[in-house]
């Protein structure tokens, strides 16, 4: 008897372990190449990346209207497109949130947006949430670097290391990656802690 149950309490420890020691899917990692998507742009056609056949790589920023991180960073993501879309990296502003959990999310609410901040970059709805969880995002805002060539990841972070206070940054995460990357070379830093808001899901 006591055997048995020595064995049965090793079938348990090992079956727990399992469990727990399954690799999940959790999306993207550096090196990964991801999947091309389609998603509705504010001007109400739909984009994806295949559609910038001279792009040489894409800073996808999964953002939206509502989280105070997303806002605080408003500024720097039309700066980022100013600066880098004439060199070949587009920027692609993608709202993962449910606009039922999310008050003020709606497609609507985003067309708003962005006039009122005059975004000259698509910012796509993600519609029945399916594109984010393939990324991994987690934050708004949350940010992965692409390179159009490979379709390949080469950051995942933040945009700087100062989310609230653009006075206060110093270091760029996202200029650097995309410079290093301009200039042919590998980025030193490949990730950074995406700080902001969660997703929002029903």
């Amino acid at each position: 008897m006591k055997n048995i149950k020595t064995i049965l309490l090793l079938a348990v420890v090992a079956i727990s372990t399992a469990a727990f020691t399954f690799k999940t899917d959790s999306g993207y990692l550096v090196g990964d190449t991801i999947e091309d998507f389609s998603l509705k742009n504010i001007n109400n056609t739909m984009i994806s990346l295949a559609d910038y056949k001279d792009a040489k790589g894409f800073i996808i920023i999964f953002t939206c209207n509502m989280c105070p991180y997303s806002v605080a960073n408003e500024d720097r993501v039309i700066a980022l497109d100013k600066k880098y879309k004439s060199k070949g990296f587009q920027v692609i502003a993608i709202n993962p949130n449910d606009p039922k959990a999310s008050a003020g999310d709606s497609f609507k609410d985003m067309k708003a947006r962005a006039e009122e901040k005059g975004f000259n970059f698509p910012y796509l709805f993600d519609e029945g949430q399916k594109v984010y969880p393939k990324f991994g995002a987690t934050k708004t805002p949350h940010v992965y670097i692409v390179t159009k060539n490979d379709m390949k990841v080469q950051y995942i972070g933040a945009i700087d290391n100062n989310s609230k206070n653009s006075d206060a940054v110093s270091e760029k995460y996202v200029e650097n990656t995309v410079d290093y990357l301009l200039a042919g070379k590998k980025p030193t830093k490949t990730t950074t802690r995406a700080i902001g808001c969660s997703i929002k899901v029903l």
